[in-house]
């Protein structure tokens, strides 16, 4: 008989919730971590490999190549009201059949399992080619992948991508996480070595670094002899201020839309990198509420931003953002993403995560939440209501780095063990002789 848990590391931290507070029992709980440990081995042993791939032109001479890591969250229906998520990652074994290569317009196109593909779309202009969009399909007809699926059609998301302005003969590399964020469906991308539009079909040795690496990289300068001023460093800011926010239809009604958190917002101007707090006390809070559709506007005199929450009667979720950022000196800063599917619950309830948060707006512009709590939906008596935590806060997710230490040295302990059985037969073949 087929259990209702899937085991899936995030399912099984539910399942194992489940059954704690059902029955009590520590071996439950045993159990279950065990469990995690498993799967979370299995997890880091498979991610450890990327998919790398050569695509060959006409006259057999490399035009692409491609050498990346993508996992893949994907939220899907299994019956009335009741939904899934699965995550998988790119494997190593796909194909690339329906890739081309032009002299202005390339395509990547990887093929795996029962008809799920991810096809990158390349255009270059002048000196540089960049990544115009990302297209996953996936086929919920596929069992194995989405096991109880009421739907079996396969669908499609399109993700503009941040990676631009990459210089002809160069390679994309970023090493960083890069989370692409469409409807039900989360792309990471990581170990990413991109290479469009290779010339005289040999992959170049010079790479065209993305903006996340050089950040959080510090590379030591080269000692020469010019005028040129040191550069300076941006100091780090302390945690946000967390602030309360709210919004009622009119002056004499409770709320209709609730939020606490601290807001850091790292953004991009010209060749530095800035960050700002967003700080409570000197906010204006407006805004809207809707039956399907709500807004937070948080306005102060270096930032606005403005919160777009969705929901489809079940669930309600981030669906978009939008932030002006005014420096001191030069241009204001504007981030826009329509396609974000985020901070999800069910209508009635709340959405709460206490630890940091990173939200990639835009390539230029980044999001970082601390303690955070949103009701934009069915606010009573002007209180929360029960919260979904995120995953980063659950009691069980201190397992995961637990169980990778303890899989690292298991696996330690085998070697040692491998080594003195092997050592102990060379001797006593010794003494034979």
């Amino acid at each position: 008989m087929r259990s209702s848990c899937t085991w899936k590391v995030a399912e099984v931290v539910s399942c194992c919730r489940f059954l704690n507070k059902s029955f009590g029992y520590q071996v439950i709980m045993f159990r279950c971590a065990f469990l995690i440990l498993f799967l979370a081995l299995g997890n880091e042993l498979h991610l450890s490999h990327g998919t790398e791939v050569s695509v060959n032109n006409t006259e057999n001479k490399l035009c692409l190549y491609a050498n990346l890591m993508v996992n893949f969250s994907v939220t899907y229906e299994v019956g009335v009201n009741k939904n899934e998520t699965v995550i998988f990652v790119l494997p190593e074994n796909v194909t690339t059949e329906g890739s081309t290569c032009d002299n202005t317009t390339s395509t990547l196109k990887l093929s795996f399992g029962h008809g799920h593909s991810w096809t990158v779309e390349f255009t270059k202009k002048n000196k540089t080619y960049q990544v115009d969009t990302i297209v996953f399909s996936y086929n919920l007809n596929d069992s194995s992948v989405f096991p109880n699926s009421t739907s079996k059609e396969t669908k499609f998301v399109t993700v503009k991508s941040i990676i631009t302005n990459v210089s002809v003969d160069t390679y994309y590399s970023c090493k960083s996480e890069n989370v692409l964020t469409v409807e039900s469906v989360i792309q990471t991308l990581y170990d990413v070595a991109l290479q469009a539009f290779v010339i005289n079909g040999s992959k170049s040795d010079t790479d065209t670094v993305c903006s996340a690496d050089m950040t959080s990289t510090t590379v030591a300068p080269t000692t020469t002899v010019t005028s040129t001023a040191a550069p300076t460093s941006t100091p780090t800011l302390p945690t946000p201020t967390t602030g309360k926010y709210s919004i009622a239809p009119d002056v004499n009604s409770t709320a209709c839309l609730m939020a606490t958190f601290g807001l850091q917002i790292g953004y991009k101007q010209g060749d530095k990198e800035e960050t700002i707090n967003l700080v409570p006390n000197i906010t204006e809070v407006g805004g809207a509420c809707g039956a399907n559709s709500s807004d937070l506007i948080l306005t102060s005199d270096t930032i606005t931003i403005m919160f777009t929450f969705s929901n489809d009667g079940k669930k309600f979720h981030l669906h978009a953002l939008k932030v002006t950022v005014k420096p001191a000196t030069g241009d204001p800063v504007i981030a826009v993403n329509n396609n974000m599917s985020i901070w999800a619950a069910a209508v009635g309830s709340s959405y709460m995560c206490n630890k940091e948060q990173t939200l990639n707006v835009t390539d230029t512009l980044t999001l970082y939440t601390f303690e955070l709590r949103v009701q934009p939906f069915e606010v009573n008596k002007g209180e929360f209501a029960t919260a979904v935590e995120c995953f980063m806060d659950s009691d069980l997710s201190f397992l995961v780095p637990i169980a990778v230490g303890v899989a690292l040295s298991f696996l330690i302990i085998l070697v040692l063990i491998s080594y003195l059985i092997g050592r102990r037969k060379s001797r006593t073949g010794y003494q034979s002789v």
